[in-house]
């Protein structure tokens, strides 16, 4: 994994996954190949094998994962609950559940997973931003990962359903 103080410059849009629930979808897979970065907001699944999630992501991107509540075998005691990190000097503030985030983090996008609910909302001065649900259906929600597009002085995101 990528240490969280990292600073990046990128041209290309970051990939942003959540809630893969032990299953990493092909669909997923090809949509995150133009990304140089790929965050991912936890709940990666809950057995010992499921760290190959995020193995596989990073043979296309650096990335960083914050852990959820599922995440509770032995390979994902490293995760950090949340980081902050700088991306064309916009600051991202990653966690899984959005209650668990601090409001006084100073950022400029709060990005959340857990309710497998997608949202890409400005709120005040930052964005909140959950990419929904990429894994196993849960309900009648869709099957979604998301994007951001960083410019040092704006981000807009996008939501993408995945063609099943």
């Amino acid at each position: 994994m990528t240490p969280s103080t990292m600073h990046y410059r990128l041209a290309s849009p970051v990939g942003v996954i959540a809630d893969t629930h032990g299953l990493l979808r092909d669909e997923a897979l090809a949509l995150l190949e133009d990304c140089e970065l790929i965050l991912h907001l936890g709940d990666v699944g809950s057995k010992e094998e499921d760290s190959i999630i995020l193995e596989r992501l990073e043979t296309l991107a650096s990335v960083h994962c914050v852990r959820g509540n599922i995440d509770t075998a032995a390979w994902a005691s490293h995760l950090p609950m949340h980081q902050t990190i700088l991306v064309n000097d916009q600051r991202l503030h990653l966690v899984h559940r959005l209650e668990d985030a601090d409001p006084a983090t100073p950022c400029d996008v709060t990005l959340h997973g857990h309710s497998h609910q997608p949202r890409n909302e400005r709120l005040d001065d930052r964005l909140l931003f959950n990419p929904g649900a990429a894994g196993k259906r849960r309900f009648k929600l869709p099957i979604t990962l998301g994007k951001l597009w960083i410019e040092p002085d704006s981000v807009r995101g996008a939501i993408i359903h995945l063609p099943l």
